[in-house]
């Protein structure tokens, strides 16, 4: 077994297990504060494989991990490889199209690519000279009492080594919270939802995007929908969302045209019918958890971020914001605590839980709302007066998809703050208020 001692001078060491999203912006925070900063990553470097494992859902970035990004000074470089999107474009069954827009005039959403972030963030954190990057390392175990972590390598071998703070960055599945479920009053929760995923795609069209760009496209139909985001080869990635046994009905590619024809027509041509014959048998629907646990940390030695901490079902678009501001929020305490991880991982506790908790329980939320709510008038006519008391009352009434996207608002209180909006609208409507 090596050994290896990675306290170099005075400098803390911060290890960060997981090279994903949440763990290649931490270690470009904790590098900046001058930490020695490890990172551990159980894949290979997605930099140099040929093909990137993983999930690749398009991921829509908002102002919360755009303000993270801005931090470490990544925001422009992955916003101008973003493409904006201004509003919802719902499809209907007869091939109608109605926009229903984010925000106001100027406010859009971006989607990114996963995997081309994922590189960025780790190609920024390797500028930094007290960070290291490692690969192929499967963190095995770790002591909460000494910080000394045990990770297997592809070849048989471990490697230990030791730090002064352990950051979970590890996803749903981490193997870094597996200690913290050994230890008395850790709360700890999962649910997979009866609805798996599954991506296609959607080729461009002479050149040009399929269908218009600047929106994500969403095809509600009550118990499923589809939806696509543009990428900047011009095709679309289309998400069919879907319960198991309904994706289980669907045996054969003629099956696959006959459900397509029912319900998504208008994408037949688009993505075309030899490629939904052949792709819908490509790989099975994927599952999706959502992820509740507290406190976030153990001591002074570890704390948990990301989806490690948080997983949330992909229907508010706020999974990869969520993380990035785990980022932000715990460099702000670190600032009003001089660094002192003793105060700083309690406190970080104490803010954080009740903020992702309510973005895991909208997410869920939004899953109705978007298969199902969209289709009806009154969810429309509701977004046309929120939007409009928002006019007459910008500082008053605020829709709650505008705190929770487009602000910082704390999750928790954007919450609050709409179950109140909800009944001064209703009450508004109730007595005729002339709007």
């Amino acid at each position: 077994m090596e050994e290896s001692a990675h306290r170099r001078g005075d400098k803390k060491v911060v290890a960060v297990v997981g090279g994903g999203l949440v763990g290649a912006l931490n270690a470009c925070f904790f590098a900046k504060r001058g930490f020695e900063v490890e990172v551990f990553e159980t894949r290979e470097d997605i930099r140099k494989a040929k093909v990137v494992k993983g999930r690749s859902i398009n991921l829509a970035l908002s102002h919360r991990g755009r303000q993270a990004l801005k931090h470490v000074g990544m925001e422009d470089k992955i916003v101008s490889k973003g493409i904006p999107m201004n509003a919802r474009m719902i499809h209907s069954l007869s091939g109608k199209q109605s926009p229903i827009p984010y925000g106001k005039k100027g406010q859009y959403i971006l989607s990114v690519d996963r995997a081309n972030l994922n590189k960025e963030l780790l190609t920024e954190a390797e500028t930094y000279p007290n960070t290291t990057l490692n690969f192929d390392h499967k963190l095995q175990d770790w002591r909460a009492e000494t910080g000394l972590m045990t990770f297997a390598r592809p070849d048989g071998s471990k490697t230990q080594t030791q730090a002064d703070l352990i950051v979970g960055c590890d996803g749903a599945f981490s193997a870094v919270r597996k200690q913290f479920l050994r230890r008395s009053r850790f709360n700890y929760s999962q649910t997979y939802i009866p609805h798996g995923y599954m991506e296609l795609t959607m080729p461009p069209r002479n050149g040009e995007f399929a269908m218009k760009p600047n929106y994500l496209h969403i095809w509600p139909r009550n118990t499923f929908m589809m939806i696509a985001l543009p990428n900047l080869d011009k095709t679309f990635t289309c998400t069919l969302f879907m319960p198991f046994e309904e994706f289980e009905k669907i045996t054969t590619g003629d099956e696959v045209i006959e459900f397509f024809q029912k319900y998504f027509p208008d994408a037949i041509p688009l993505i075309g019918a030899a490629a939904l014959r052949r792709d819908y048998f490509r790989l099975p629907a994927q599952a999706m958890v959502s992820v509740k646990c507290s406190p976030y940390h153990i001591g002074d030695k570890c704390v948990l971020m990301g989806d490690a901490a948080h997983a949330v079902v992909p229907f508010y678009g706020q999974g990869m914001n969520a993380g990035f501001e785990d980022c932000i929020v715990f460099d702000e305490i670190m600032n009003q605590f001089n660094e002192d991880f003793s105060v700083v991982l309690p406190e970080y506790s104490r803010v954080r839980v009740p903020d992702d908790h309510a973005i895991a329980d909208l997410a869920m939320y939004n899953y109705v709302e978007m298969r199902a709510h969209v289709n009806s008038k009154w969810f429309i006519f509701r977004k046309h007066v929120d939007n409009l008391l928002h006019l007459l009352m910008p500082k008053t009434i605020i829709p709650l998809y505008t705190m929770v996207t487009f602000t910082r608002t704390r999750y928790h209180v954007a919450v609050e703050r709409w179950h109140w909006q909800d009944k001064v609208s209703f009450f508004l409507l109730l007595f005729n208020f002339p709007l």
